[in-house]
Order: C-alpha cells, then structure tokens, then sequence
C-alpha cells in the first residue's frame, strides 16, 4: 500500500509538471544564428539570463470559453533578460480568462555568446513563434487570421517589429516554414520603440545592438521608422510617469501608424510608471485590461454573437 502510494504522488508531480505543454522553436542542429555551442539556460528570481533552446509555453482557455483567436506573449527585460512570469505567464493566463490561447515566448538574448549577429537572434525567434502558432490552429481551436502579440517593455520593442518587418529572418524551411510570422494585431503595453537619444531606453539599445551602434543601425531597429500601411492594428498602453521608458516612445509609434493610414489606439495613463501588470495597476491603469478586452471585441478579433 505505501508503495502503491508513493508511485501515486510520483505519478500525479509528473502530471502537474507536463500539464504546461512547451514546444522548441527549432529541431536540434538546425537553429539558424547559432555558432553551436553547447549551453544550458541560467535562470535567477524567476527571470532567464540566458536562453540556450528557445521555445513557446503554451496556455489554453476550457472548451466552452475558447473564442477562436490566440496571441504570442512576449515578455520584456531590458533584452537582458525574460522576466517570464509577471509579463509572460501572468499575461497569458489573462487572455486565457477572456477566451484567447496564449503562447509565452522564450527567446534568445542579443547577449548570447552562441549567437552569430545578436540583433536578429530575437526576431528570428518571434517570427518563427508566429509560423508554429500558426500551424496549430486546427488543434487548439483558433483561426490563423486571427493572430496577435503582446508585448512590455522590450518585450514590446520585440513585438512592434514582428509587425514592421516585412524581411523573413528564419531562414529554416520545413512543413510550418510557409506561414505568415506578421500579426494580425499587436498590443503593446510600455513598450521601447525608438532606439536613438534623447527617449531611448539606454539599456535595451545597448544590450540589443551594442555599445557602439550607428546611427543607421540605431534608425533600422527604431520601430516607428519602419511602420507601413501594411502594419496591422495596434491597441498601445503607457504611463505618462514612467521614468523608465518615456511614455513619448508609444506617441511616437502611434503617431507613425496613423500617418499610414493603421487603425490605431492609444491610452496613456496619469501613474502606472514602468510597471503596469495586472495586479499593482494604480488608479486609472486598472482599466486597461477591460479595455484589451472591449478593444479585441471592437476589431472583430472575436464576436461573442
């Protein structure tokens, strides 16, 4: 009996720990960007400082609450690091609670020693994340033009260049190369847009393209210089006390999206500073989430009929 007993808790931590499925962006031996060296992942205080095999976690609303669209979840860390729960998990649950599949994205860092030219390690990742999303719609039950990414912070950066880029960085082809890596839509919440001084967020500059970057390097990866007609719609989230990432940053890119002509929307916040999240949000930032909510509604991203 006690035997029986302890093969049952060994069974049911076994079921708790594959319960979050987790899927590699790349088959081993084939991630491009890569010298090949051997790593593993350096994790502290529940963020990653490094990332040596980048994948998606994957996040499901029940049955009856799947409304048929789903998002990449890009978490933000100054491209030092992934602060993966606070704006990584805890957004994917939340979209999984008003009916969205979430997928949170375990990216490379421009730091990485095994990268071969470190500012395009995390959109290669990014864009690959659209494609494999994109090919499970069928078994998770959403519609492949009905696609979006969320990002904070550099996390946000990251997204916003999903939807500007149009130049595939993959570089792999296999059965999920030929899917579209552009969103459909793209939330970003305190997001670092322009790389140049004097509204840079210095650290996500320098860890993203080094310390000596020029000035068109600097224009190539500021965002809101690459924003076109074929950008998709943007919901923005800022505060206007953020120290950390100016909240001109956000005027900046949805500025951009209205001159071409992208149905965009900005709210910024009196307070909030460089931390809005679902629980700390102070006096008006609380409403962002409903806004999400109202925002994904009033695109047609799902229709509750």
């Amino acid at each position: 009996m006690k035997k029986q007993m302890i093969m049952l808790a060994v069974l049911l931590i076994s079921t708790f720990a594959q319960a979050q499925l987790v899927i590699p962006l790349w088959e081993q031996g084939k991630m491009p960007n890569s010298k090949g060296l051997h790593m593993t992942d350096s994790i502290s205080n529940y963020r990653l400082f490094r990332v040596a095999n980048p994948d998606i976690e994957v996040f499901t609303p029940s049955k009856e609450e799947n409304l048929g669209f789903a998002v990449l979840v890009i978490p933000g860390g100054g491209y030092s690091h992934i602060t993966y729960v606070v704006s990584g998990s805890q957004i994917a649950k939340y979209i999984n609670s008003i009916g969205g599949t979430a997928f949170v994205l375990k990216y490379r860092l421009p730091n990485s020693p095994d990268l071969k030219q470190r500012e395009i390690g995390p959109l290669q990742d990014a864009q690959r994340a659209m494609k494999i999303i994109r090919s499970l719609s069928a078994q998770y039950g959403f519609a492949t033009n009905k696609v979006g990414v969320f990002g904070t912070s550099s996390g946000g950066h990251l997204a916003s260049s999903l939807g500007v880029y149009s130049e595939d960085y993959t570089e792999v082809k296999d059965s999920v190369s030929k899917y579209p890596f552009r969103p459909d839509f793209m939330v970003l919440l305190s997001p670092v847009i322009t790389l140049a001084d004097p509204y840079a967020h210095k650290g996500s500059r320098e860890n993203l393209l080094g310390k000596n970057a020029g000035t068109d390097l600097i224009n190539r990866y500021s965002t809101q210089l690459q924003v076109t007609a074929q950008t998709p719609p943007t919901l923005i989230f800022d505060a206007n006390d953020d120290k950390a990432v100016p909240s001109l940053n956000s005027v900046f890119f949805y500025t951009a999206l209205r001159e071409k002509g992208v149905d965009a929307s900005l709210h910024i916040f009196p307070h909030g500073g460089h931390n809005i999240n679902l629980t700390k949000s102070p006096g008006t930032t609380m409403f962002w989430m409903p806004l999400f909510d109202a925002w994904l509604k009033e695109m047609k991203i799902y229709d509750l009929k």
